[in-house]
């Protein structure tokens, strides 16, 4: 591929050369034997394959050519795809820390409400102690 475009930028260079001399070339041409239909008939081949190399160029553009707009579909789905993600994390990121807000409120009521409940716990137990005590001495007043 690299040698054909080589090759063909020779070509091209060539022709602009002979394009700044043309008859004094073709005069020399023709001095040293070669028949004007053979320059006839080499111009025209050259040519002939000039127009070809430019067609395969022009198909190997057209196809890089669908292939940028293939991969532009895709980068711009990608992006669209993104910014979806983005949003859904961002309500993620709103939601979590509202129910991080609600978790520490319920662990705050649960870590009181465990606490009172030891304070009852232990009166209770201070109360029938006392009232164990109470119903001892009450018992031994009634026996004596």
């Amino acid at each position: 591929s690299t040698q054909s475009t080589w090759d063909i930028l020779s070509v091209y260079f060539f022709w602009a050369f002979l394009s700044l001399f043309p008859f004094p070339f073709l005069h020399l041409l023709l001095e040293e034997g070669v028949g004007m239909a053979e320059t006839g008939a080499s111009l025209q081949s050259t040519n002939n394959e000039l127009v070809r190399c430019i067609e395969e160029l022009r198909e190997k553009r057209e196809e890089v050519s669908r292939q940028v707009i293939k991969e532009e579909e895709e980068k711009a789905r990608i992006v669209h795809e993104i910014q979806l993600l983005s949003n859904r994390l961002a309500q993620l990121d709103e939601g979590l820390s509202r129910k991080y807000v609600a978790k520490a409120e319920y662990d705050k009521a649960i870590s009181e409400t465990e606490n009172a409940f030891a304070k009852i716990v232990e009166s209770s137990k201070t109360l029938l102690h006392v009232l164990r005590r109470e119903s001892s001495q009450l018992k031994k007043k009634s026996v004596e």
